[in-house]
């Protein structure tokens, strides 16, 4: 039996890997898993590991890699996730990653592809600082690369309200960029290691790159 596909995006703000993200899950029914969204899932829920988050939450504290790992462990246990998961925004560090091949392991599952999104740093501030997502449901826009078809309405839902985030600025996207190179690019060269790094030139157009990105995980979801 196939196992399901376990894809890990990495890439620095503004590289594109919510836009790419929410593609996989059209093409592939993959289920995007961002670690924010599942916290505030099992908080909301009442599990054991989102009794736990909240206390550390409502204490102003940073949920501990334990935590976070029994809230996916939790998650990856459901039904929909059958076809495989595409994970934001976790791991960010080696230990993390060195948990999670843990916790993959010892339900028979492993990382299928660690997929880096290279991008070009100088470009990242304009691009991050141009977007934009729907109020309704989350779909992404840029002023310059991804407008909706038409304007003022979301191409997805039809909502008419739409936010930008307050840190996507120039100053606050180069601090971002700097802590992506020191904390997370250094996974890299760890699934590197592994023999299930990809790379991808994320500077192109959204449709050039979702083409290639479903390549790879059409080969190691097969």
């Amino acid at each position: 039996m196939t196992q399901p596909a376990v894809v890990i995006l990495l890439g620095p703000p503004g590289a594109g890997k919510g836009t790419q993200a929410r593609m996989l899950e059209d093409d592939f029914g993959l289920i995007q898993l961002s670690t924010g969204d599942l916290l505030r899932a099992a908080v909301a829920a009442g599990t054991t590991a989102g009794k736990k988050a909240k206390e550390v939450m409502d204490a102003g504290l940073l949920v501990s890699d334990d935590i976070v790992l029994a809230v996916l462990k939790d998650r990856m246990a459901q039904d929909d996730v059958q076809n495989g998961i595409i994970l934001d925004g976790f791991p960010r560090t080696d230990g993390q990653a060195s948990a999670l091949d843990g916790l993959l392991a010892a339900v028979g599952q492993r990382v299928t592809a660690a997929i880096s999104l290279e991008v070009d740093d100088h470009a990242m501030v304009g691009r991050v600082a141009g977007r934009y997502t729907c109020a309704g449901c989350g779909e992404g826009y840029h002023d310059e690369f991804k407008t909706p078809a038409r304007a003022g309405t979301c191409d997805k839902c039809g909502g008419t309200a739409f936010k930008r985030r307050a840190d996507d600025n120039a100053e606050t996207v180069r601090e971002r960029l700097k802590a992506y190179h020191a904390q997370t690019a250094p996974l890299i060269a760890y699934y590197d290691g592994k023999g299930v790094l990809q790379r991808i030139n994320a500077m192109g157009a959204i449709a050039d790159i979702r083409a290639e990105l479903g390549a790879i995980v059409g080969r190691v979801s097969a």
